[in-house]
C-alpha cells in the first residue's frame, strides 16, 4: 500500500467514524509553518479541515497547500489556460497581470497596463476575458493581439467597474458590475456611478447587453452550477450572501438565498464570499475567510482551506482540473484536492 493509499483509508477511517457527528470545533488561524517551503509540513496538511463528512472525499492526504508567488498588492482573477499550462491572474493596484507556467513554476508580467484588470476567464475559444476597472469594460483579447470591447455601456450610460465573468455554452458573457474600482484611485480611477450595480448577460451572436438583474447591492463573483442550470452570485454588499438563480435561456427566475457564510471557529462572524468555482459535484469553492470556504450544492459549508491571507478569488486547473489556485492579497497559493473544476476557467 502507497503512502497516498495508506493516508486515504485513515482518512476514510475517519469519515466514517465521525459522520453522525456534529462538526468539528476548529480555530480560524492557520497552523504555523514555512511558506517558503524550506521546512515542509507535515501531512497531512492541518489548514485544509473538513467541517462535514461529505468534504473529506476531496482531501489529498500527501498533499499541502504551498505559496506560488507572493509581492502583488491585492490578487484577484486567476484563471486557467488549458493550451498554453499557464494561471493568469490580476493585481489591481499595479494595474498588471501576472503569469505562472506550470512546467518551470515561474512566474512573469503578463500584461503591463491592464486596465487595473480584475476577474479573468477563457472563453470556449481560449480568448482571453478580462473586467477592466480603468476602462469600465468588459474587453476580449484575440488570437491575433486587438483587443474587443465586449461591453463598457449599458442604455447609453457608463459600466461602474465589471468584476468577474463567466462564459456560458451558448456563447453568452455574463459578468457583474459593482461599483468598487470606481470608489477610489487605488484599483481604478474614482469616478460617480452613472447607473445601478447589476449583473449582464452579453449576446455573441446579436451583440446585445442585457441586464439579468440588479437586485444584489454589491455583486461581485459569479460562477454556473456543472449543468448551466444554475447561475450563483456573491453579495459583497448589504446582504454579504450567495445568491442563487435558475438559468432559463437568457435570463434567469427564483433569485434566493443559497448560503450565509460565518468564519468557522470564530462565533458567527459572518464572512462575504467574494471569487468562486464549482466544481464537477456541484460543491462551490469561494474565496471567504478564513481562506477558502466549500459549500455544498445544499448550501452547507462542508470544509475549508485556512490561509494567512484574505483569499479573493480561487479557479481550478492543472491538466486534470484538480488543482485549487487561489489568489489571496499578496500571495498565489495553489494545492491538490480530489475534485475537478467545472467550466472552462
Amino acid at each position: 500500500m502507497n503512502r497516498r493509499t495508506f493516508l486515504g483509508a485513515v482518512l476514510g477511517v475517519a469519515a466514517t467514524r465521525v459522520s453522525a457527528q456534529p462538526a468539528p470545533q476548529v480555530s480560524p488561524t492557520p497552523a504555523e509553518r514555512d511558506w517558503s517551503g524550506q521546512n515542509p509540513v507535515r501531512y497531512p496538511d492541518p489548514d485544509i479541515i473538513a467541517l462535514d463528512s461529505r468534504f473529506r472525499r476531496y482531501i489529498i492526504g500527501n498533499t499541502a497547500i504551498r505559496r506560488l508567488h507572493t509581492g502583488t498588492l491585492w490578487a484577484e482573477g486567476p484563471a486557467w489556460n488549458g493550451v498554453g499550462r499557464y494561471l493568469v491572474w490580476s493585481d489591481i493596484p499595479n494595474n498588471i497581470q501576472l503569469r505562472f507556467i506550470e512546467d518551470d513554476g515561474r512566474v512573469s508580467v503578463f500584461r503591463n497596463p491592464s486596465g487595473h484588470s480584475n476577474g479573468n476567464t477563457f472563453d470556449f475559444e481560449g480568448r482571453q476575458l478580462s473586467c477592466e476597472h480603468g476602462g469600465r469594460r468588459v474587453a476580449r483579447y484575440e488570437a491575433n493581439g486587438t483587443v474587443t470591447v465586449i461591453a463598457d455601456k449599458f442604455q447609453g450610460k457608463r459600466l461602474n467597474s465589471p468584476n468577474d465573468v463567466v462564459v456560458h455554452p451558448d456563447g453568452g458573457i455574463w459578468f457583474t458590475d459593482p461599483i468598487y474600482g470606481i470608489r477610489g484611485n487605488y484599483e481604478g480611477n474614482k469616478a460617480d456611478s452613472e447607473i445601478k450595480p447589476g449583473v449582464y448577460r452579453f449576446d455573441t451572436k446579436s451583440g446585445e447587453l442585457a441586464l439579468i438583474t440588479d437586485e444584489v447591492a454589491g455583486p461581485n463573483g459569479l460562477c454556473f452550477s456543472p449543468d448551466y442550470k444554475r447561475l450563483y452570485v456573491a453579495d459583497t454588499g448589504t446582504g454579504r450572501e450567495i445568491r442563487a438563480y435558475d438559468v432559463e435561456g437568457r435570463t434567469v427566475r427564483n433569485g434566493r438565498r443559497h448560503a450565509q457564510l460565518t468564519i468557522p471557529g470564530a462565533t458567527g462572524t459572518p464572512a462575504a464570499a467574494d471569487g468562486m468555482r464549482c466544481d464537477t459535484d456541484g460543491n462551490i469553492w469561494a474565496g471567504a475567510r478564513p481562506g477558502v470556504q466549500v459549500i455544498a450544492p445544499d448550501g452547507v459549508t462542508i470544509g475549508m482551506i485556512r490561509l494567512p491571507e484574505n483569499c479573493a478569488n480561487v479557479c481550478f486547473g492543472g491538466a486534470k482540473r484538480n488543482r485549487l489556485f487561489m489568489t489571496a492579497s499578496q500571495s498565489l497559493y495553489a494545492v491538490y484536492v480530489d475534485a475537478q473544476g467545472a467550466g472552462v476557467a
